[in-house]
Protein backbone atom coordinates (compact mmCIF):
# COMPACT_ATOMS: atom_id res chain seq x y z
CA UNK A 1 0.00 0.00 0.00
CA UNK A 2 2.82 2.42 0.83
CA UNK A 3 6.11 2.68 -1.05
CA UNK A 4 9.43 4.37 -0.38
CA UNK A 5 8.67 7.65 -2.15
CA UNK A 6 7.61 9.81 0.80
CA UNK A 7 9.59 8.40 3.75
CA UNK A 8 6.52 7.27 5.67
CA UNK A 9 7.01 6.12 9.25
CA UNK A 10 6.21 2.43 8.76
CA UNK A 11 5.69 -0.13 6.04
CA UNK A 12 2.05 -0.91 5.29
CA UNK A 13 0.99 -4.33 3.96
CA UNK A 14 -2.70 -4.82 3.18
CA UNK A 15 -4.07 -8.21 4.20
CA UNK A 16 -7.71 -7.73 3.22
CA UNK A 17 -10.42 -5.09 2.99
CA UNK A 18 -10.46 -4.56 6.75
CA UNK A 19 -6.87 -5.05 7.90
CA UNK A 20 -3.45 -3.73 7.01
CA UNK A 21 -0.25 -4.60 8.86
CA UNK A 22 2.18 -1.89 9.96
CA UNK A 23 5.86 -2.85 10.30
CA UNK A 24 8.69 -0.73 11.71
CA UNK A 25 12.05 -1.06 13.48
CA UNK A 26 14.25 1.37 15.40
CA UNK A 27 17.22 1.12 17.77
CA UNK A 28 20.03 3.36 19.01
CA UNK A 29 22.86 3.75 21.52
CA UNK A 30 22.14 4.87 25.12
CA UNK A 31 21.07 8.49 25.49
CA UNK A 32 20.63 8.39 29.27
CA UNK A 33 22.67 6.73 32.00
CA UNK A 34 19.91 4.75 33.68
CA UNK A 35 19.41 1.41 31.83
CA UNK A 36 15.72 1.15 32.75
CA UNK A 37 15.04 4.64 31.36
CA UNK A 38 17.03 3.78 28.23
CA UNK A 39 14.81 0.76 27.65
CA UNK A 40 11.64 2.78 28.18
CA UNK A 41 12.72 5.52 25.77
CA UNK A 42 13.84 3.08 23.09
CA UNK A 43 10.49 1.28 23.23
CA UNK A 44 8.41 4.47 23.13
CA UNK A 45 10.48 5.68 20.19
CA UNK A 46 9.93 2.49 18.18
CA UNK A 47 6.22 2.33 18.99
CA UNK A 48 5.78 5.93 17.87
CA UNK A 49 5.96 4.99 14.19
CA UNK A 50 2.85 2.83 14.58
CA UNK A 51 0.90 5.61 16.30
CA UNK A 52 2.07 8.16 13.70
CA UNK A 53 0.30 6.13 11.00
CA UNK A 54 -2.91 5.74 12.98
CA UNK A 55 -2.26 2.14 13.98
CA UNK A 56 -2.42 -0.08 17.04
CA UNK A 57 0.73 -2.01 18.04
CA UNK A 58 0.35 -5.74 18.65
CA UNK A 59 3.78 -7.35 18.97
CA UNK A 60 7.38 -6.29 19.56
CA UNK A 61 10.72 -8.02 19.12
CA UNK A 62 13.81 -6.85 21.00
CA UNK A 63 17.02 -5.90 19.19
CA UNK A 64 19.90 -5.86 21.66
CA UNK A 65 23.65 -5.45 21.25
CA UNK A 66 25.99 -5.19 24.25
CA UNK A 67 29.48 -6.05 25.49
CA UNK A 68 29.65 -9.05 27.80
CA UNK A 69 31.45 -6.88 30.34
CA UNK A 70 28.31 -4.81 30.83
CA UNK A 71 26.77 -7.37 33.15
CA UNK A 72 23.43 -9.22 33.14
CA UNK A 73 21.81 -6.91 35.70
CA UNK A 74 22.22 -3.89 33.43
CA UNK A 75 20.85 -5.77 30.42
CA UNK A 76 17.91 -7.01 32.47
CA UNK A 77 16.99 -3.41 33.36
CA UNK A 78 17.12 -2.31 29.72
CA UNK A 79 14.82 -5.16 28.73
CA UNK A 80 12.52 -4.51 31.68
CA UNK A 81 12.15 -0.86 30.67
CA UNK A 82 11.33 -1.82 27.10
CA UNK A 83 8.84 -4.47 28.19
CA UNK A 84 7.06 -2.13 30.61
CA UNK A 85 6.44 0.52 27.97
CA UNK A 86 5.46 -2.08 25.37
CA UNK A 87 2.94 -3.42 27.88
CA UNK A 88 1.57 0.11 28.39
CA UNK A 89 0.96 0.21 24.65
CA UNK A 90 -1.13 -2.95 24.86
CA UNK A 91 1.43 -4.92 22.86
CA UNK A 92 3.43 -8.04 23.70
CA UNK A 93 7.16 -8.71 23.49
CA UNK A 94 7.34 -12.01 21.60
CA UNK A 95 11.09 -12.49 21.24
CA UNK A 96 14.07 -10.82 19.66
CA UNK A 97 17.76 -11.17 18.92
CA UNK A 98 20.94 -10.39 20.86
CA UNK A 99 24.53 -9.98 19.70
CA UNK A 100 27.79 -9.00 21.37
CA UNK A 101 29.01 -5.52 20.45
CA UNK A 102 31.49 -3.05 21.90
CA UNK A 103 28.84 -0.32 22.02
CA UNK A 104 25.45 -1.02 23.65
CA UNK A 105 22.40 -0.66 21.41
CA UNK A 106 18.74 -1.38 22.00
CA UNK A 107 15.47 -1.04 20.15
CA UNK A 108 12.48 -2.95 18.91
CA UNK A 109 10.82 -4.20 15.77
CA UNK A 110 7.09 -3.48 16.04
CA UNK A 111 4.11 -4.99 14.24
CA UNK A 112 0.76 -3.25 14.39
CA UNK A 113 -2.55 -3.12 12.56
CA UNK A 114 -4.74 -0.43 11.05
CA UNK A 115 -7.83 -0.31 8.86
CA UNK A 116 -6.64 0.31 5.26
CA UNK A 117 -8.96 3.31 4.97
CA UNK A 118 -7.60 4.89 8.16
CA UNK A 119 -3.87 4.83 7.45
CA UNK A 120 -2.40 8.24 8.25
CA UNK A 121 0.45 9.15 5.92
CA UNK A 122 2.93 12.01 6.05
CA UNK A 123 1.47 13.42 2.82
CA UNK A 124 -1.99 14.71 1.95
CA UNK A 125 -2.03 18.09 3.69
CA UNK A 126 -4.26 20.71 2.03
CA UNK A 127 -3.77 24.48 1.62
CA UNK A 128 -4.91 26.22 4.79
CA UNK A 129 -4.47 23.16 7.00
CA UNK A 130 -3.38 23.96 10.54
CA UNK A 131 -0.15 22.40 11.83
CA UNK A 132 -0.46 20.93 15.34
CA UNK A 133 2.36 19.31 17.29
CA UNK A 134 2.51 17.42 20.58
CA UNK A 135 5.40 17.14 23.06
CA UNK A 136 8.07 19.79 23.54
CA UNK A 137 11.27 20.13 21.48
CA UNK A 138 14.81 19.84 22.74
CA UNK A 139 15.54 16.20 23.51
CA UNK A 140 18.73 16.26 21.44
CA UNK A 141 20.05 19.41 23.10
CA UNK A 142 19.16 18.21 26.61
CA UNK A 143 20.59 14.76 25.93
CA UNK A 144 23.85 16.36 24.80
CA UNK A 145 23.93 18.49 27.94
CA UNK A 146 23.42 15.34 30.02
CA UNK A 147 26.30 13.55 28.28
CA UNK A 148 28.58 16.55 28.90
CA UNK A 149 27.76 16.60 32.58
CA UNK A 150 25.91 19.91 32.38
CA UNK A 151 22.66 18.26 33.48
CA UNK A 152 21.92 15.48 35.93
CA UNK A 153 19.22 12.83 35.58
CA UNK A 154 17.29 14.48 38.39
CA UNK A 155 17.14 17.87 36.65
CA UNK A 156 16.50 16.24 33.27
CA UNK A 157 13.61 14.15 34.57
CA UNK A 158 11.03 16.12 32.57
CA UNK A 159 12.67 15.38 29.24
CA UNK A 160 13.38 11.74 30.19
CA UNK A 161 9.73 11.18 31.08
CA UNK A 162 8.68 13.00 27.92
CA UNK A 163 10.75 10.68 25.75
CA UNK A 164 9.42 7.63 27.60
CA UNK A 165 5.80 8.77 27.17
CA UNK A 166 3.88 6.98 24.44
CA UNK A 167 2.25 8.80 21.55
CA UNK A 168 -0.73 6.52 22.02
CA UNK A 169 -3.16 9.26 23.10
CA UNK A 170 -2.04 11.55 20.29
CA UNK A 171 -2.41 8.77 17.73
CA UNK A 172 -5.90 7.93 18.92
CA UNK A 173 -6.96 11.60 18.91
CA UNK A 174 -5.54 12.01 15.41
CA UNK A 175 -7.55 9.09 14.04
CA UNK A 176 -10.71 10.14 15.85
CA UNK A 177 -10.51 13.68 14.48
CA UNK A 178 -9.61 12.76 10.93
CA UNK A 179 -6.40 14.56 9.99
CA UNK A 180 -5.11 14.95 6.45
CA UNK A 181 -1.52 13.98 7.26
CA UNK A 182 0.69 13.10 10.21
CA UNK A 183 4.16 11.97 11.23
CA UNK A 184 6.34 11.84 14.32
CA UNK A 185 9.22 14.19 15.02
CA UNK A 186 12.50 12.28 15.21
CA UNK A 187 15.98 12.46 13.69
CA UNK A 188 15.42 15.21 11.12
CA UNK A 189 14.08 17.67 13.70
CA UNK A 190 10.82 19.56 13.59
CA UNK A 191 11.54 21.42 10.36
CA UNK A 192 13.00 18.39 8.62
CA UNK A 193 9.87 16.33 9.16
CA UNK A 194 7.65 19.30 8.35
CA UNK A 195 9.54 19.66 5.06
CA UNK A 196 8.79 16.01 4.22
CA UNK A 197 5.08 16.61 4.87
CA UNK A 198 5.00 19.81 2.84
CA UNK A 199 7.06 18.47 -0.04
CA UNK A 200 5.02 15.29 -0.37
CA UNK A 201 1.81 17.31 -0.23
CA UNK A 202 2.98 19.81 -2.88
CA UNK A 203 2.72 22.71 -0.43
CA UNK A 204 4.77 25.24 1.51
CA UNK A 205 4.54 25.70 5.28
CA UNK A 206 4.85 28.55 7.77
CA UNK A 207 5.64 28.19 11.45
CA UNK A 208 5.70 30.68 14.33
CA UNK A 209 8.50 30.12 16.84
CA UNK A 210 6.53 31.82 19.63
CA UNK A 211 4.02 28.94 19.51
CA UNK A 212 6.53 26.08 19.65
CA UNK A 213 6.85 24.31 23.04
CA UNK A 214 10.35 23.71 24.38
CA UNK A 215 11.84 21.73 27.24
CA UNK A 216 13.36 23.95 29.89
CA UNK A 217 16.93 24.92 29.09
CA UNK A 218 16.79 23.85 25.43
CA UNK A 219 17.09 27.34 23.98
CA UNK A 220 19.82 28.35 26.42
CA UNK A 221 21.93 25.27 25.72
CA UNK A 222 21.44 25.71 21.97
CA UNK A 223 22.70 29.29 22.23
CA UNK A 224 25.84 27.93 23.95
CA UNK A 225 26.44 25.45 21.13
CA UNK A 226 25.42 22.43 23.24
CA UNK A 227 23.94 20.45 20.38
CA UNK A 228 24.13 16.93 18.95
CA UNK A 229 26.73 16.57 16.24
CA UNK A 230 24.05 15.79 13.68
CA UNK A 231 22.39 19.20 14.14
CA UNK A 232 24.93 20.80 11.81
CA UNK A 233 24.03 18.33 9.05
CA UNK A 234 20.31 18.99 9.49
CA UNK A 235 20.88 22.76 9.37
CA UNK A 236 22.92 22.44 6.18
CA UNK A 237 20.11 20.42 4.61
CA UNK A 238 17.41 22.88 5.77
CA UNK A 239 19.27 25.82 4.22
CA UNK A 240 18.11 24.87 0.72
CA UNK A 241 14.41 25.34 1.44
CA UNK A 242 14.05 27.34 4.68
CA UNK A 243 13.48 31.09 5.01
CA UNK A 244 14.72 31.77 8.54
CA UNK A 245 13.76 35.46 8.57
CA UNK A 246 14.92 37.01 11.85
CA UNK A 247 15.15 33.67 13.67
CA UNK A 248 18.09 33.56 16.08
CA UNK A 249 20.87 30.98 15.85
CA UNK A 250 19.67 29.50 19.15
CA UNK A 251 16.21 28.91 17.69
CA UNK A 252 17.66 27.46 14.50
CA UNK A 253 19.54 24.93 16.57
CA UNK A 254 16.35 23.87 18.34
CA UNK A 255 14.22 23.72 15.19
CA UNK A 256 16.84 21.43 13.63
CA UNK A 257 17.41 19.45 16.83
CA UNK A 258 17.25 15.69 16.16
CA UNK A 259 14.56 14.32 18.46
CA UNK A 260 14.34 10.97 20.19
CA UNK A 261 10.77 9.82 20.77
CA UNK A 262 9.37 13.23 19.85
CA UNK A 263 5.73 14.13 19.51
CA UNK A 264 3.36 13.91 16.56
CA UNK A 265 3.08 16.54 13.82
CA UNK A 266 -0.35 16.75 12.22
CA UNK A 267 -2.11 18.60 9.39
CA UNK A 268 -5.78 19.20 10.10
CA UNK A 269 -8.52 21.30 8.52
CA UNK A 270 -8.97 24.67 10.30
CA UNK A 271 -12.50 23.83 11.35
CA UNK A 272 -11.27 20.59 12.97
CA UNK A 273 -8.30 22.03 14.85
CA UNK A 274 -10.24 22.65 18.06
CA UNK A 275 -11.77 19.19 17.79
CA UNK A 276 -8.28 17.67 17.66
CA UNK A 277 -7.03 19.79 20.56
CA UNK A 278 -10.07 18.79 22.63
CA UNK A 279 -9.56 15.11 21.76
CA UNK A 280 -5.95 15.37 22.93
CA UNK A 281 -6.97 17.08 26.17
CA UNK A 282 -9.65 14.47 26.84
CA UNK A 283 -6.92 11.82 26.75
CA UNK A 284 -4.59 13.73 29.06
CA UNK A 285 -2.37 14.96 26.23
CA UNK A 286 -1.88 18.41 24.75
CA UNK A 287 -1.16 19.97 21.40
CA UNK A 288 -0.30 23.41 20.10
CA UNK A 289 -0.99 25.13 16.79
CA UNK A 290 2.42 26.12 15.40
CA UNK A 291 1.62 27.16 11.83
CA UNK A 292 -0.18 26.31 8.61
CA UNK A 293 0.25 24.92 5.11
CA UNK A 294 -0.21 27.12 2.06
CA UNK A 295 0.24 27.09 -1.70
CA UNK A 296 3.86 27.66 -2.67
CA UNK A 297 7.11 25.96 -3.59
CA UNK A 298 6.69 22.34 -2.44
CA UNK A 299 8.63 21.77 0.76
CA UNK A 300 9.50 25.43 1.35
CA UNK A 301 9.36 26.52 4.99
CA UNK A 302 9.06 30.06 6.33
CA UNK A 303 9.87 30.70 9.99
CA UNK A 304 8.33 33.75 11.66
Amino acid sequence: MVGFETADDAAVYRLDDDTAVLLTVDFFTPIVDDPYDFGRIAAANALSDIYAMGGRPLTAMNLLAFPCSLGPDVIAEVLRGGADVTRQAGAVVVGGHTIEDKEPKFGLSIMGVVHPDKVVRNVGALPGDVIIMTKALGTGVLGTALKRGLEQDATSREVIEGMARLNRAAGEAMVETGVHAGTDITGFGLLGHLHEMASGSGLAAEVAVDNIPLYGGALEYSAQGVRPGRTADVLAWLADFTDWGATTDAWRGVLADPQTSGGLLMAVAPNRADVLLDALEARGDAGLVIGFFRAGEPGAITVR
